[in-house]
Formats: structure tokens, C-alpha cells, sequence
């Protein structure tokens, strides 16, 4: 019988959290690079290169991949041969209490995400706590433990279905991809689970998505059965959408599919995809009883050496100084080096200030003729201005856009992804710009922000109304004041190309 230690848990829970937050698995690194030197797609190959000069500076500096450092998800596979020294705790506390240490580390500060009583309050619980976990008990005696800090972003385009037993699992997959924009960062993973019930499908779809990418290896091999054949036939058919690195169109949207399955009841076919974003964040360690897990890095000759530059044509321009004439010259896909002071605002300031204007009340900033930033960044450790503070999905302030348009004179927002109709309608209509900073970037992204100071809200957290005085942050114009938007003209150019490139392979 081996015996476990409560505190090696609580350890190894904490180093694999921090490991994850700034080391992305080799493998990702690895395909990440290969789809980068493939990419056609300037936009997208742009995307990539950014990606992956973030990455490799996460891992020197030990500082996150992205803002958001994700919802902590678990699962633990407890040997029956295996017992508890010294626990005063339950399981689910000493994991917990290993989110705790983690993301309150004062060398490696992780933001906390989390909130409790969703459906009210809504009240950060300041450490991240608790961790989503999933037990299985098994024979042998170890303790083996998957660890993954999944963002927002790409968990809010979990899709879900319960499909007829004679229905299409690869049409349902291709038909419901696009309408999850570009939220979820790609190009990363699908995670599919398919069969047993509703809840065994979704977690399904999350295990998966804890395997290493190796979708080229069981492409030369060759499929072994109707799953791997599925695999295979979806990453090709998912890639030839063109919707690309951030959505901006391309060659490579998914770097792997993962599928698990299951016995299911014959009137059910149930389906479940989530996708993991640009910020792939997952460890596995096994406890022996011989203490904490240590976790291997990946060596820094992994990493490319990539140079990003703007090239001769970017747009430098001062936002203290910039008028709504010159933005009207901006052009769809042109790449924009923001200079200046900008405002910050996700959903919670947004929120705040819609409920002031509809009260007739005075905003505690003055947005006329500014850009707002939808950014919620992780705190500054040692001499840092700002810690990491990549880009927050854009959509979710679609809603909100139009009154604060309208009513303060903003002139142009940033954020991650896409726009909806209802957003590009009051973005044109307004004259306004929205402009697209690449999610998964985001410690790269920080090194452009020089000055940084709360303006309002702070009792917000993160989500409060920050001034950023930036140099050269890069970022695209992605929908101009006349509403054209890339995130809808890129893929379909994309599409097109892949298509047609098909067509002469096939002759």
C-alpha cells in the first residue's frame, strides 16, 4: 500500500498550476510552429508568429501565456491500494487549497477568475477557488493527476447536442464550428465526447483535450478504427473552412481533434465539443508516494527563434492626439501601432456605466473621443507596469455597444475576435473602429503598456476602468467605420482559396 502525503497533493497541485501557466506543452509548441511555417494567410501567419514570441518569453520570464489563467479543472485517478498520511483534509481541500497557493504566489501572481453565487452576486472569491474536479477510482497504487487552467474565452463556445442516432456526427461538427467565431483563439484543439449522457459527453470532451497533439503521426500511420478515421476526416474538413489564426482566415484552424466515446442508449447520440484556445495550459503527474511531482520544461531550444515586425506599411498613430477623420482613413486588415493613453472596460464596467447612463448619472470618465480596451489584467509582479493583459472576447460587450456609442462619443474599442451584427450596425452607424489585439499574446501585448493607473471602479478588480499609456502596441483594424469586418471577409476569402486549391489537387 503506498502512502500519500496531504502536503504533496497541495504541492504538486500548485507547481503543476503555475508550470501550466507559463510552459505550454511541447507538442503544441511543436504544432504550433509547423502550421506557422505552413501558413499562407498573412494575417494568420502574423497571428502565429505572435503566438509563439509570447510563448517563449512566458517561458523565460515565468509570467502567463494569457490575462485570463483560466478555471481550474482536475482529474484524479485514486489507486485502491493507496492511503492518506497526515490528511486533515478532504481531497477536494487539499486540491483546492493547491489552487490557493498557486494563483496567490507572490513571484508568479495568476489572475482570480472566479466568482461565486453565478446568478447573483457574482463575488470574486479572490483565489480561485474552488477547482472543477472529476474523481475515478482504480486499481494499483498511485495517484494520478491531470491539471488544466482553461480560459473563459474558448469554454464559452462549449457546444452541445443531443442528436438523432441516425444524424451526422461530422455534420453537426462542421456546421456548428463557425458559429463559434473566433472567442475561443484558435487555432487550437476540438475536444469531442460522444455517447454515454449528457454530462458524460461534456466531460468527455474535457479529458480528451488533456492528450498530446499527435494528429500528423495517426495521419501517417493511418486510422485503426472508426474514431481515429473521424479524427482524421474532421481536421481536414475543419481546416478547410478557413477561419484561421484569430478567425482572420487561413490555412490551419485546428491543430488536432480529439475524440472520446462511450455506450450510450439506442434513442441517444449525444455530442459535446469544447475547444482549447492559443493558451493550451495542461500537466500530468503521478504521485508514488516519494513525495511532490516535479514537472520537466521544455527545453528553450523548443521554442523558434520568430522576430515579429510590423513591416513598412503599419500605421503608427497617437490616440491623445487622433480625430475621427483619420480613423475614417483607416482600411480593413491594416496593421494599426497604438501610442498613447487608453481606457480599459470589460463587462462588469460596461454593465456599471449602461445602468449610470440609464440613470441620467455622470460618468466617472469622459470616453468622447478615446478607445476602450476589453482587458482584465493579471497583476504587476517586481517592476512590471501591468502583468500580462491580452485581450477579453470581444462579443460579450456587443450588447452594450451601441448605447455607449451614442452616448459618450467613444471612438473606437479592442478586444479579441469577432464582432456580431449587432456591434459592426452601431460601429458603422457611429463612425467608430473596432481593432483586434491577438489573444494568447498576451505578455508580449504588456511590454507595449508603459504606464498604468486605476481610474474608476476599483472595487472591479481586474475589471475596473484602467488609463494604459501605451507605445507601439500592435494591433488590425478589424471592423472600419464603413462596418466592414475582417473576422467575415478573411474566412470566406480563405474558404474559397482551399477550396479551389482542392479542386486542382483532385484533377
Amino acid at each position: 500500500m503506498t502512502v500519500i502525503k496531504q502536503d504533496d497533493l497541495i504541492q504538486s497541485v500548485a507547481d503543476a498550476l503555475q508550470f501550466i501557466s507559463y510552459y505550454h506543452p511541447l507538442d503544441f509548441i511543436q504544432a504550433m510552429h509547423e502550421a506557422y511555417l505552413r501558413e499562407e494567410s498573412p494575417a494568420a501567419r502574423d497571428s502565429m508568429a505572435q503566438i509563439l514570441i509570447n510563448s517563449r518569453m512566458c517561458a523565460t520570464g515565468h509570467r502567463p501565456i494569457c490575462q485570463d489563467t483560466g478555471i481550474v479543472t482536475v482529474f484524479v485517478r485514486v489507486g485502491m491500494d493507496v492511503r492518506w498520511d497526515g490528511a486533515t483534509m478532504s481531497v477536494d481541500d487539499m486540491i483546492n487549497e493547491g489552487v490557493r497557493r498557486a494563483y496567490n504566489l507572490p513571484e508568479n501572481v495568476l489572475r482570480a477568475s472566479i466568482l461565486a453565487d453565478p446568478a447573483g452576486a457574482r463575488k470574486n472569491t479572490k483565489d480561485n477557488t474552488p477547482a472543477v474536479i472529476h474523481y475515478s477510482i482504480v486499481p494499483g497504487n498511485t495517484v494520478e493527476v491531470d491539471v488544466a487552467a482553461k480560459g473563459g474565452g474558448s469554454e464559452n463556445k462549449s457546444k452541445m447536442a443531443m442528436l438523432n442516432p441516425s444524424d451526422s456526427i461530422v455534420d453537426w461538427v462542421l456546421k456548428t464550428v463557425p458559429t463559434m467565431g473566433a472567442g475561443w483563439c484558435p487555432p487550437g484543439m476540438l475536444g469531442i465526447g460522444i455517447g454515454g449522457t449528457a454530462e458524460k459527453a461534456a466531460v468527455m470532451a474535457k479529458e480528451v483535450l488533456m492528450e498530446s497533439i499527435d494528429i500528423h503521426e495517426l495521419k501517417a500511420r493511418g486510422p485503426q478504427n472508426k474514431i481515429e478515421e473521424m479524427r482524421l476526416e474532421l481536421f481536414d474538413k475543419v481546416n478547410q473552412l478557413g477561419i484561421g489564426a484569430q478567425g482572420l482566415g487561413g490555412l490551419t484552424t485546428v491543430l488536432d481533434v480529439k475524440i472520446m466515446d462511450y455506450p450510450t442508449h439506442a434513442a441517444s447520440l449525444p455530442v459535446c465539443m469544447i475547444p482549447n484556445c492559443a493558451a493550451t495550459r495542461h500537466a500530468h503527474f503521478v504521485l508514488d508516494g516519494s513525495g511532490p511531482a516535479e514537472l520537466e520544461a521544455p527545453p528553450l531550444d523548443a521554442y523558434p527563434e520568430i522576430v515579429w515586425e510590423a513591416g513598412p506599411s503599419a500605421r503608427r498613430v497617437d490616440l491623445d492626439t487622433l480625430t475621427p477623420e483619420e480613423v475614417q482613413s483607416w482600411k480593413p486588415g491594416e496593421t494599426v501601432l497604438l501610442n498613447g493613453k487608453m481606457l480599459t472596460g470589460r463587462d462588469a464596467a460596461h454593465k456599471r456605466m449602461v445602468d449610470m447612463l440609464n440613470k441620467g448619472e455622470t460618468l466617472p470618465v469622459d470616453l468622447k473621443g478615446r478607445f476602450i480596451y476589453y482587458v482584465g489584467p493579471v497583476d504587476p509582479v517586481g517592476d512590471e507596469v501591468v502583468g500580462p493583459a491580452g485581450p477579453t472576447t470581444a462579443t460579450r460587450m456587443d450588447k452594450f455597444t451601441r448605447q455607449i456609442l451614442e452616448q459618450t462619443g467613444l471612438l473606437g474599442m479592442i478586444g479579441k475576435s469577432e464582432r456580431g451584427p449587432i456591434a459592426i450596425d452601431a460601429i458603422k452607424d457611429n463612425k467608430a473602429v473596432y481593432l483586434m489585439a491577438v489573444g494568447g499574446a498576451a505578455y508580449l501585448v504588456a511590454q507595449a503598456i508603459k504606464k498604468s493607473k486605476v481610474l474608476a471602479f476599483a472595487e472591479l478588480g481586474m475589471e475596473a476602468i484602467y488609463e494604459f499609456e501605451v507605445k507601439d502596441m500592435p494591433v488590425t483594424v478589424a471592423v472600419d467605420t464603413k462596418g466592414e469586418s475582417v473576422h467575415i471577409t478573411g474566412p470566406a476569402i480563405w474558404q474559397q482559396k482551399i477550396a479551389e486549391n482542392l479542386a486542382v489537387e483532385v484533377k
